[in-house]
């Protein structure tokens, strides 16, 4: 009896102490430098990121997103659901632009699922773009089991399938993007 109360008393300290990621506003948002600069790369860019969802989640699941670029374009779009301010009538679906789409997922690095350059990136951008408009929960986000954000990009995938986006096991909410179809 005494190992098991050592036993889950060790268990419970580790996973108190693993919960406890810090601030959010002070993880890193740097970026990782593995997108393509914009500034050099003249051709049309889509790529796909995950990475590590923030604190204890990311043991479990990551976050991911879209970025895209087309030809001679300064600056991505970037694709992007997040859950905050749902609630208060904000879009879960997040469109911006940002010459550095490949930041950190506050302090967890990026990395790249897809990358697809030239012209069949150049035809499939307009395409994003568009079905970003008809995404049908751009306003609604429920950590499980979906839409989240990786409803998104696993929507887009299904939607665009020569696209060839496989998002990870741990992309949670991906299938949620099924019921659609």
């Amino acid at each position: 009896m005494r190992f098991l109360t050592q036993f889950l008393l060790v268990v419970s300290v580790v996973l108190v102490a693993g919960c406890s990621s810090g601030d959010w506003r002070d993880a890193s948002r740097e970026p990782a430098g593995i997108a393509p600069n914009p500034a050099v790369e003249q051709e049309a860019v889509i790529e796909a990121y995950a990475a590590d969802a923030f604190g204890w989640r990311g043991w479990f699941a990551v976050h991911t997103w879209l970025a895209v670029k087309p030809a001679s374009a300064a600056e991505y779009t970037v694709y992007e659901v997040v859950g905050w301010g749902v609630e208060h009538g904000r879009p879960a679906l997040r469109v911006y632009q940002t010459k550095t789409p490949d930041r950190y997922w506050y302090g967890a690095k990026p990395e790249k699922l897809l990358s697809v350059k030239g012209p069949q990136a150049a035809e499939i951008i307009p395409r994003i773009k568009k079905l970003s408009s008809a995404y049908p929960w751009a306003n609604q986000y429920k950590v499980l089991p979906g839409p989240n954000s990786n409803t998104f990009p696993a929507w887009i995938g299904l939607q665009i399938p020569e696209l060839g986006l496989k998002l990870p096991f741990s992309a949670y909410g991906s299938g949620y993007a099924d019921n659609d179809q």
